[in-house]
């Protein structure tokens, strides 16, 4: 990986957490997982053997699984929860709120990645909504071009800002605000995800997203259990698919 510069200390909450993008990076993902190197958790082959698994649950994205093996989980659980980051399960990151579990995280993306990408098969602007820890969005800034985050809760804004800034990714913002309001000065975005699951897409999200993008998100159904759905804005107009039933945090509006 490419020498970057680091994360500023400190921005306005209304700012994007990032620096300047080298001329040389482009977050172009390989074909496969990276080569074992390391050692520990630190180790490639760790992260492969995630991907193996990943593979054999039905992820087929050769995009998907290089980013889910080339990003270090371990990085973003708390340390005493830190032999657990490989395993599929999801863990707590504190305020109540968890980490996906990784085929949830590598589902998702695959289903975003449906979308319209560029010639090299990467999605142009992304949204995340509900940052968490920030791994989401480091393993989204693998397979897009650019990933604005937003979280409501600033101790988790704080956490992620903290994980990330090692690892110097130059085209993830961290921004803390209310996500149900999206983020209009990004917008159109190409995709959007979310990690908490509300009643509806909020209207704003649809606007927001460009013609030929895509939002997933866990939704509500009338049986009171969340589901995985995927919106495509298409020429013909709004096409909307429900998928497997999943469980998230419940999507809130405001800060915290």
């Amino acid at each position: 990986m490419n020498r970057r510069p680091s994360f500023p200390a400190r921005l306005p909450a209304s700012q994007p957490v990032a620096t300047r993008r080298p001329a040389t990076r482009t977050p172009v993902p390989a074909g496969a997982a990276p080569a074992p190197s390391g050692i520990g958790l630190d180790s490639g082959a760790v992260r492969a053997r995630m991907v193996h698994k990943l593979a054999a649950q039905g992820i087929t994205d050769r995009r998907v699984l290089a980013a889910m093996g080339e990003v270090p989980r371990h990085a973003f659980v708390d340390s005493a929860l830190v032999n657990q980051a490989y395993e599929d399960t999801s863990l707590p990151i504190g305020l109540g709120q968890t980490i996906s579990k990784p085929n949830v995280v590598a589902r998702m993306i695959e289903l975003l990645l449906g979308g319209e990408c560029d010639a090299k098969g990467l999605l142009g602007r992304v949204l995340e909504i509900g940052t968490g820890c920030g791994y989401q969005a480091a393993v989204l800034a693998r397979v897009a071009r650019e990933v604005y985050s937003i979280e409501r809760l600033r101790g988790l804004h704080e956490k992620a800002r903290e994980n990330l800034r090692p690892l110097r990714i130059p085209n993830v913002h961290l921004l803390f605000g209310d996500g149900m309001l999206g983020f209009p000065k990004g917008a159109p975005y190409a995709g959007i995800i979310a990690a908490a699951g509300g009643e509806d897409l909020p209207p704003c999200w649809i606007e927001q997203l460009a013609p030929g993008g895509r939002i997933v998100a866990p939704t509500l159904m009338p049986t009171g259990a969340q589901a995985l759905v995927v919106l495509e804005k298409t020429p013909a107009g709004l096409k909307r698919s429900v998928l497997e039933a999943v469980h998230f945090v419940p999507l809130k509006s405001g800060i915290a």
